[in-house]
């Protein structure tokens, strides 16, 4: 059932104002010298500053680089111009009394050793002036002379009433602006919108949701994937998460029956259909390369209905003490900000594996990883593949890490023809044209990998050749090929065996 969606009145900003004004107040009120405020919600953090500035009775002031000091009140305004930072840094110090000063991006002056000693000078003459420093930029990396007199602020995030209301705020522009009093939307899509705008700033969110509704004027459940996709574009810039784009449906999954009714057993329950039940928190894939690991993290986000974003742990390390810690972290924020979703965790043997000499450094990324895995509260379902069993520590595979850990072995014979069936089909080509029982029979110790790939190399061939793909040239390109499963059959031995009791089938 639809309904014409109105705006209520109320500005978001209004709404979301008060508890970070009480909050920062009360860090004003401490008398801390220095306040690093990192957002990038410029306009927001001014109007507090100056509500803050009326209600204590302060003079308040903003700086940037480009106006120098200029003063909320123009009764407050200074004679002299004060542009450059050192010159401000020094008026704070020795002409201010009981005032507010907001120096806009500043992060890059807290990289000189000048502008440090001026800013520990004003901290350490705090009781001559009474004047409180706020250092805003969108990161901000406090010199450790400067951490005993400086207090972190960091503004909320929206919370979904607040949300709400900028959805609703936004939708009344959208009308004013097309001679429309209304958007179209449903209670479920204005709840989906609300839901996926979270864990973004204020700001943000109205940009997105002004995406939403203008290309039409209605909120539907279609525009749910491109919020999602220009959220990660916003919340993953500096992340090594990737946003996997295309998901999959079961039909293009052959065999793994026994994984896919796991997963379709708790869709409901992972949206939280039934509250009084544990979430489903993941799975671990373990199995021969090429057999659908990274075909299932697909499926399991096309059938949860949700983002699919996916860490490559041969990327995460960095060569620097701590980045690749930091970069881990990162990424999980990135992937509970995004939540609801599917984070696939893909080769995780290759970031945790704790045999390697690295200073301990495989050790500290696991501690992070096991860490987050046991207690994040947001819906995140893991995916976590992995070739080599060798290099999985006990940590990670013991029961309550996962809800399941499965084995994905090479495709049986049934499992095999399926495959066949949807590479013909996914390429334009009638599988009953071609000896499915003969194909299934050649191809035994095949990945599903290498059957994709048998019928490209052969259309490649059949086209070289002038004419259509044909069984013959399946079969010569079948005949051809030396699967994995024989190069490496006493690896796959051994991790059949690891497997056996240890691990539930996918089929």
């Amino acid at each position: 059932m639809s309904y014409r969606l109105q705006s209520s009145g109320a500005p978001a900003g209004v709404l979301a104002i008060e508890s970070p004004l009480h909050d920062l107040e009360v860090i004003i009120r401490s008398r801390t010298p220095l306040v690093a405020v990192e957002t990038n919600e410029e306009p927001q953090i001014v109007r507090i500053t100056r509500k803050i500035g009326q209600r204590l009775q302060l003079k308040a002031y903003r700086w940037t680089v480009t106006e120098g000091l200029q003063a909320f009140d123009p009764c407050d305004q200074p004679l002299q111009s004060l542009v450059k930072s050192q010159d401000i840094l020094g008026y704070i110090k020795t002409e201010s009394k009981y005032s507010l000063f907001l120096l806009l991006d500043y992060h890059p002056y807290l990289q000189d050793s000048v502008h440090i000693r001026q800013l520990k000078d004003v901290a350490l003459t705090y009781e001559k002036h009474y004047s409180t420093v706020l250092l805003v930029g969108p990161s901000l990396k406090i010199p450790e002379e400067l951490l005993p007199f400086t207090a972190m602020f960091r503004l909320p995030l929206p919370t979904p009433d607040e949300l709400r209301g900028i959805v609703l705020e936004v939708a009344g522009e959208w009308g004013a602006e097309h001679g429309r009093r209304e958007v179209e939307t449903t209670n479920k899509s204005l709840d989906l919108l609300v839901r996926n705008l979270g864990g973004l700033t204020a700001t943000d969110a109205r940009r997105i949701a002004a995406r939403a509704i203008n290309d039409n004027g209605i909120i539907g459940e279609a525009d749910i994937p491109e919020v999602m996709r220009a959220k990660y574009e916003l919340l993953g810039r500096d992340s090594l998460l990737a946003f996997e784009n295309e998901t999959v449906r079961f039909a293009e999954v052959g065999g793994m029956r026994r994984l896919r009714q796991w997963l379709a057993v708790r869709k409901d329950f992972f949206h939280g259909a039934q509250p009084e039940f544990d979430p489903p928190r993941g799975v671990l894939l373990l199995g021969v390369q090429g057999c659908g690991k990274s075909l299932m993290a697909k499926a399991a986000a096309g059938v949860l209905g949700v983002p699919l974003l996916r860490l490559d742990f041969g990327v995460l390390y960095n060569k620097y003490y701590g980045e690749t810690e930091r970069n881990l972290r990162k990424a999980l924020e990135t992937a509970e900000v995004m939540s609801p979703c599917v984070l696939w965790l893909d080769e995780v043997e290759k970031g945790i594996s704790v045999d390697r000499d690295d200073d301990g450094l495989s050790r500290r990324v696991l501690g992070t990883l096991l860490t987050w895995l046991a207690e994040r509260k947001k819906p995140v379902f893991i995916v976590a593949t992995a070739n080599d069993i060798s290099g999985l520590p006990p940590e990670m595979v013991r029961k309550g890490r996962f809800d399941e850990i499965f084995f994905v072995d090479l495709p049986s014979p049934e499992n095999r023809r399926e495959i066949l069936t949807i590479h013909l089909k996914k390429r334009g080509l009638d599988p009953i044209a071609f000896n499915l029982d003969e194909l299934t029979q050649v191809t035994e110790g095949f990945s599903g990998s290498e059957i994709e790939q048998a019928i490209v190399s052969a259309r490649y061939a059949a086209h070289a050749n002038g004419g259509d793909l044909s069984q013959a040239d399946l079969i010569t390109e079948i005949n051809q090929t030396r699967p994995l499963s024989v190069v490496m059959s006493e690896k796959i031995d051994e991790l059949r065996r690891w497997a056996a009791g240890r691990t539930v089938p996918c089929d």
